[in-house]
C-alpha cells in the first residue's frame, strides 16, 4: 500500500458516532457550529437555514461583530440584529447601483 494513502479503518476509528451524526453538508456543520458558538442550540435549525440561504460573508461579519462585542447580554439577539443591518445595507447598495 502506498504511504500517501490512509486506511479506511483508521479514518472510521476517528469518526465519533454521536457527534455530527446527522450532518451531511458543509452548511449544516457551519450552522450548527454557529449556534453552538452563540450558545443557542435550541435554535440550531435557524442557523442551519441561514447558513444555507445567506451569503457567508454576511454571516461571518455578524459573527465577528458578536465575537468582538464586550459584555453582551444575548449573543443570538446581537447576531440577528447585526445580520439584519448588514442585509439592509446590502439591499440599499444593490438598489442604488442597480446590481
Amino acid at each position: 500500500m502506498p504511504k500517501d494513502f490512509t486506511k479506511i479503518s483508521d479514518i472510521l476509528e476517528k469518526f465519533e458516532k454521536g457527534k455530527d451524526k446527522y450532518i451531511s453538508r458543509e452548511f449544516q456543520k457551519y450552522g450548527y457550529d454557529l449556534a453552538q458558538e452563540l450558545g443557542d442550540l435550541n435554535h440550531k435549525s435557524l442557523y442551519i437555514k441561514l447558513a444555507k440561504e445567506t451569503p457567508r460573508i454576511l454571516l461571518e461579519e455578524a459573527r465577528n461583530f458578536v465575537k468582538e462585542a464586550y459584555n453582551v447580554k444575548s449573543k443570538p439577539k446581537l447576531f440577528m440584529w447585526k445580520l439584519k443591518e448588514l442585509k439592509t445595507k446590502k439591499l440599499k447598495l444593490k438598489t442604488k447601483f442597480g446590481k
